[in-house]
């Protein structure tokens, strides 16, 4: 299996889910990632993940979400919290763990929720640190670490960057 990508958080290496789910592919070509929702209700969604191979459950992992907590999860808490117990999962079944079961989403995730006080940067400046940050192949970990309104206000020049 070749060595899985890292993203840096507070000095910390986390392993992304698509990295996780990569490796699960070159490992068991033939293995299932069964995704079940067990509610949503009140803006809460749980979701249970099975990692299959064989017919034998190999790991499962959990993970809920709640609408409007973070920016991401004002339109895709659903979707969020899918791939959260995806990369819990895998985590579980030891894939992308050498310093943490968490995905590097739950731990961005988690570090947005605990920020009380991040400034609101000018437009210009907000672009030119986001600029820098894609060259620099950080893009989406400086674009949630931006205020709520800088998010909201970059998030199709966040796109549009990511796209170039």
């Amino acid at each position: 299996m070749s060595k899985l990508k890292t993203i840096n958080i507070k000095g910390k290496e986390y392993v992304e889910v698509n990295e996780r789910i990569r490796a699960f592919r070159e490992m068991y070509p033939n293995g299932s990632i069964l995704t079940d929702m067990l509610s949503n209700e009140n803006g809460m969604c749980v979701f249970k993940v099975q990692v299959i191979n064989d017919g034998q459950i190999l790991a499962t992992g959990h993970a809920y979400e709640k609408e409007g907590s973070t920016f991401i999860n004002k339109t895709s808490y659903i979707e969020n919290a899918e791939t959260s117990a995806i990369g819990r999962a895998l985590g579980i079944l030891g894939i992308g763990i050498d310093t943490s079961v968490a995905s590097a989403e739950e731990v961005t995730n988690a570090v947005n929720n605990q920020k009380e006080d991040v400034k609101d940067l000018p437009a210009d400046k907000a672009k030119d640190k986001l600029v820098k940050a894609h060259k620099d192949g950080k893009l989406k970990e400086v674009f949630f670490s931006l205020s709520t309104k800088n998010k909201e206000e970059l998030r199709g020049f966040a796109n549009d960057l990511r796209a170039s």
